[in-house]
């Protein structure tokens, strides 16, 4: 067991985030500029990094249980037996089989950052529309 094997079905939506938010850093000032899309923006800046917290987390949950599943393997030839089975190992092992919240991360993480990136946009629009409200009541009173 010298070789962990990478979660690609982790790591890949994880780069992917990291991509799509250094653009929007990049680009943020023209694109939250426009009062009219700056809402949106907003909601999928929120949505990606809530996205790269749940998957990232998986990620780094997923490598840290199989080096510290590696670390039992003393002979490193992969397999577990005779002095290398022990409580902590058996422990390590059902960690590392018993991930599947991790593995389907990518997934449960697109819609819970789905729902608040969604509450984000409605919740900045009404935001919005208020406080136009507010102003075109009050340039009417004087």
């Amino acid at each position: 067991m010298s070789q962990i094997s990478l979660p690609y079905h982790l790591i890949i939506p994880s780069l992917i985030s990291i991509l799509v938010l250094g653009i929007i850093f990049l680009k943020r000032k023209k694109l939250f500029a426009n009062g009219k899309w700056k809402w949106f923006w907003i909601s999928t800046t929120v949505f990606f990094g809530i996205y790269l917290l749940i998957v990232g987390g998986a990620t780094y949950s997923d490598i840290t249980s199989e080096l510290t599943l590696q670390k039992f393997d003393l002979n490193g030839d992969g397999f577990f037996n005779g002095e290398e089975i022990t409580p902590e190992q058996k422990e390590a092992m059902q960690k590392m089989i018993s991930d599947t919240g991790q593995n389907f991360s990518f997934l449960t993480g697109l819609i819970f950052s789905g729902i608040i990136s969604f509450f984000v946009f409605i919740s900045g629009k009404i935001i919005e529309y208020v406080s136009m409200k507010k102003i075109k009541t009050t340039h009417n009173k004087t």
